[in-house]
């Protein structure tokens, strides 16, 4: 079987098993979907969940969060991984979502990346989410189980990943295709001990062909 065709079998079974696919971040506005992007870098998005809230009711729009200093923020999400850095790329991302893009978030990952605390992945991600484009955010659950599966073969890193899945991927799918594969590496396929006797893709799965079925 081609990756062509493992790939369009996949997507047709999360399409028509799976047909609605969203983030787990909550969030009532594009800004505050990059605040809780930002801060979901190696941090769990229910912790973030958590988060999000009382941070948001403080600094409402970019303009109030610029306004703010780095502490002020930190004390917000200082349970947060990494809180020292994230305080300051939200002060940063607000200033320049402010000063440069007048308060709206821009719609292409090029400009998203502008944002400081906003690499690929997460432009990926709000690009897809926000606007509906077809960007392939590719995470740590998204490279293993599109490995794994067979989606895509010797990719050394996440943007070799990207650019094979979006070869195979029909372009409307690709904003729901990033959520089906996270969800499906974060209950099912995990990263230890992955619950195949649980999966509806082992006859799909190089995996578990070549690893689980036959050892």
């Amino acid at each position: 079987m081609t990756r062509k065709e493992r790939t369009r079998r996949v997507m047709e079974y999360f399409k028509v098993n799976h047909p609605v696919a969203e983030t787990e971040l909550k969030h009532n506005s594009p800004f505050e979907l990059v605040v809780a992007v930002i801060l979901s870098a190696q941090c769990t998005d229910k912790r973030v969940n958590m988060l999000t809230p009382a941070l948001m009711e403080r600094f409402p729009t970019p303009e109030a969060m610029a306004e703010a200093g780095k502490d002020e923020i930190l004390s917000y999400i200082s349970s947060c991984s990494y809180p020292n850095n994230k305080a300051k790329h939200l002060a940063g991302m607000a200033r320049v979502l402010t000063e440069e893009f007048d308060g709206v978030v821009p719609d292409d990952v090029t400009n998203l990346q502008k944002l400081p605390g906003v690499g690929r992945k997460s432009a990926n991600v709000i690009a897809s989410v926000i606007y509906d484009k077809p960007a392939m955010a590719v995470d740590t659950h998204v490279f293993r189980v599109s490995w794994r599966i067979g989606l895509t073969r010797n990719a050394r890193n996440p943007l070799q990943a990207e650019k094979q899945l979006i070869e195979n991927i029909p372009e409307e799918l690709i904003p729901r295709a990033h959520h089906w594969l996270i969800l499906h590496g974060r209950y099912i396929c995990t990263a230890r001990n992955p619950k195949c006797h649980q999966c509806p893709l082992t006859d799909l799965c190089l995996y578990y062909q070549k690893q689980v079925k036959t050892g």
